[in-house]
């Protein structure tokens, strides 16, 4: 770990993450190296090995990133008095619609960029995954008291891992399958992860 204050190392860490965001807006995982990421910060690159071991660990922090924004933004909504299930369901697909980076990563594999992390640095976002799971619940606890909330939990969560793959399809794709002759309709994020919680709701109101 570097010399300084921990206000210095999270800062330099949000930096090396909102880098890595910022190249993973226009590039794919493997494309993106430790090089890269260090040309768009503002010190050298073997710097960043004081704070990141690997690539999977900067991507592991973005996602940890994404997962408590999102999971701040879903524990707010317990602040309302009511929610239909709509509602709840439009709030949600709103939610995650600007968490699109969140969804990308979610299409990743997992196993490697966790196997390739510290346990410290898996512990800590596992932590905030964890959280959005909590803030999940405490939803469906407020407003649908009568809804099974762990049997939404394991079709919700898994479903996700899905969502970007079928809202974001590049050209090459589509002509892949328009050749091998796959009837296939676009959806947008908020349409599909609407759709699913109101099913998963039952028409709770």
């Amino acid at each position: 770990m570097p010399k300084g204050s921990p206000e210095l190392t999270a800062s330099r860490r949000d930096e090396i993450v909102a880098a890595c965001e910022q190249l993973y807006r226009t590039m794919s995982f493997k494309d993106i190296t430790i090089k890269e990421i260090g040309a768009v910060t503002s010190f050298t690159r073997t710097s960043i090995y004081n704070y990141f071991r690997t690539k999977e660990e900067i991507f592991l922090a973005l996602m940890q990133r994404e997962y408590e924004e999102w999971a701040a933004e879903t524990a707010a909504l317990t602040e309302r008095d009511s929610m239909t299930a709509a509602e709840f369901a439009d709030a949600v697909a709103h939610s995650l619609e600007r968490h699109e980076q969140l969804l990308k990563l979610l299409a990743m594999n997992h196993y490697d960029m966790e196997d390739n992390s510290a346990p410290e640095r898996l512990t800590e976002f596992k932590s905030a995954y964890g959280a959005s799971l909590d803030a999940v619940r405490a939803c469906l606890k407020k407003f649908f008291p009568d809804t099974d909330k762990e049997s939404f939990i394991f079709v919700f969560f898994p479903f996700l891992f899905g969502v970007y793959p079928y809202a974001v399809a590049t050209e090459k794709q589509l002509t892949a399958m328009s050749e091998a002759k796959i009837e296939f309709t676009v959806h947008s994020i908020y349409e599909m992860i609407y759709s699913c919680i109101m099913r998963l709701l039952g028409g709770t109101r």
